[in-house]
């Protein structure tokens, strides 16, 4: 796959995604890169710590999150991802599921969209990603974690997303699927999803793992989110040995670690 001018070997490693948000209010870094010199000090530490790619976000989507308007979520990405292009050779995805934050973001040199909603929420968005001609992140969501079979189900609903994408001429090689952990699932859910990632990979795309200092590491460890760091790092190995091509973490050096350990253990 390729992205941002950049191949990726999306099924023989993992790669990681560095977590830049530019948000007043996410759960666990809200208001620290907020400033332009601050998030470019960020993003340049990860690159040292060996990020593959910048994820940039400028709505958080933690739960119970207060919602921004596409302008001011654009207002927010635009600056900090052209100042990333210009200054460091990464590719930079957006963070968003809106179509026009998208294509602001995607005019101001990013190369990937990173959409939570997998194009369920905006109808436009599956057609501003095709006709840029980008890869995209679509992840499995949902409003309340009520499913008949979870599994199932799951995986039902991220072949629609894949649909959407399809129809819209997305191309096949410019999709990756993420499950979508603390999303639309009940802590048991979360856990069950993760123990079954291989499921994922019959639907015959890349894997993106997101759960970094989320909340089911912080019930299962009983930790506030600034010590979630291990029971991240367990995510990710498991995500690695499941085949994952990409972890989306905010901890670059510790993960990046774990995913070389990992991966040196099974001859990769």
């Amino acid at each position: 796959m390729k992205i941002g001018g950049r191949d990726f070997d999306v099924e023989n490693k993992t790669y990681i995604m560095g977590i830049l948000n530019v948000t007043p209010d996410s759960f666990s870094d809200g208001g620290k890169w907020s400033e332009m010199d601050k998030a470019l000090r960020h993003v340049e530490e990860m690159i040292a710590d060996g990020a593959d790619l910048i994820d940039v976000g400028g709505e958080s989507t933690r739960p119970g999150h207060t919602p921004v308007s596409a302008e001011e979520e654009a207002e927010r990405v635009t600056p900090v991802i052209e100042a990333i292009c210009t200054r460091f050779d990464i590719p930079v995805s957006v963070d968003s599921y809106k179509a026009c934050v998208a294509e602001a973001a995607l005019k101001a040199g990013a190369a990937l969209v990173n959409d939570v909603w997998g194009l369920k929420y905006d109808p436009e968005m599956a057609g501003v990603i095709a006709g840029y001609k980008v890869p995209c992140c679509l992840m499995h969501n949902k409003e309340k974690a009520e499913y008949d079979n979870f599994l199932v189900d799951m995986l039902h609903e991220t072949q629609e997303c894949v649909n959407l994408a399809r129809k819209a001429g997305i191309e096949k090689d410019k999709i990756i699927l993420d499950p979508g952990i603390g999303f639309g699932k009940t802590y048991e859910m979360n856990l069950e999803a993760m123990r079954r990632l291989e499921l994922f990979h019959e639907l015959g795309y890349p894997v993106l793992l997101g759960t970094s200092r989320k909340s089911t590491i912080g019930r299962a460890l009983d930790l506030p989110v600034t010590e979630r760091v291990e029971g991240t790092l367990a995510t990710t190995v498991i995500g690695v040995m499941k085949g994952c091509a990409f972890v989306r973490v905010h901890d670059v050096k510790e993960n990046k670690r774990a995913v070389q350990m990992a991966e040196a253990i099974l001859g990769r």
